[in-house]
């Protein structure tokens, strides 16, 4: 397995994709060799020294951390590290949108977490272990840190990463509903994790089922009419981010606390919750025989 690069720089900056592809090197994606860091650190652009939300250190511990914890169920990672990852890179969300930042990360700044977390098994069509490209510099929903943040960033529910404990569980719900773009209505987001908990849908299959039906419903009917959310206070979103600078690290065994912002109306929630088990009971689940 990989170790990090020789040269890690101390801040994040912004790697353009069409500068990644030369670094992805064979011996990078079979987990042999990574690159050795200063080449690469020549077409980074440089964010703002004066922010300290750039720091390359409490995130290089937090992936350390991650892979000595989890060094015997790398998949039980992602439910950990996202919530602080969330909480230790303050962004917005125009900032977090920006793939550059991630393509960096990934590459510059922890390869060797993107091939601990990402080296795939050998099967019987592919029997040589392998990354896949997009887990260093690919969309949303496959990208290494990309899908934990943003995960964690929908999933949350105003301050409290509980429910984001609960998805990342699920790697199905990371793949299939994170990109549907339905959870981005807070009342969507947690009444999935309250169905996830309570065992109501548990498998792939069932997650990809109900997400489905929860589509082809959107069609016809309004999330926000059947389930009202209050708008958000962008004055509390500003002050978490500019408080990171005398942030303390993120605590390793009780999770952080996000935005202090309110939380998703009670009433919201239980009234989705009940109308996506009914969607359930008629999804189109495969493998499942009708009246399971």
């Amino acid at each position: 397995m990989i170790t990090q690069p020789n040269h890690v720089p101390g801040r994040l900056g912004l790697l353009a994709t069409s500068a990644v592809d030369p670094f992805l090197t064979e011996e990078l994606l079979k987990g042999e060799q990574v690159h050795g860091g200063i080449d690469l650190a020549k077409v980074v652009e440089p964010l703002p020294e004066d922010d300290a939300r750039w720091w390359v250190e409490p995130i290089r511990s937090l992936v350390e951390d991650a892979m000595f914890e989890f060094r015997a169920d790398r998949t039980r990672a992602d439910a950990w590290l996202a919530p602080r990852l969330h909480a230790t890179l303050r962004l917005t969300r125009r900032e977090a949108a920006d793939k550059r930042l991630w393509n960096h990360l990934a590459l510059a700044v922890a390869p060797d977490y993107v091939a601990w977390r990402h080296l795939s098994e050998p099967t019987a069509n592919r029997p040589e272990r392998r990354i896949a490209a997009e887990r260093f510099r690919g969309p949303a929903d496959r990208q290494c840190f990309c899908r934990l943040w943003w995960a964690a960033e929908l999933f949350r529910n105003g301050p409290d990463y509980g429910p984001v404990e609960v998805a990342c569980g699920n790697q199905d719900l990371i793949h299939t509903v994170l990109r549907s773009g339905l959870v981005d209505h807070r009342p969507t987001a947690q009444a999935l994790v309250r169905l996830l908990k309570s065992g109501r849908v548990s498998s792939g299959r069932e997650v990809n089922g109900l997400s489905v039906a929860i589509n082809a419903a959107g069609a016809t009917l309004i999330y926000d009419i059947l389930a009202p959310d209050q708008p958000r206070d962008p004055a509390r979103l500003r002050d978490w981010i500019a408080e990171a600078e005398s942030a303390p690290p993120v605590e390793r065994y009780e999770l952080p606390s996000g935005p202090d912002e309110d939380p998703v109306p009670e009433e919201s929630v239980a009234a989705l919750t009940g109308y996506f088990a009914e969607l359930f009971e008629t999804a189109p689940v495969r493998g499942r025989r009708n009246g399971d």
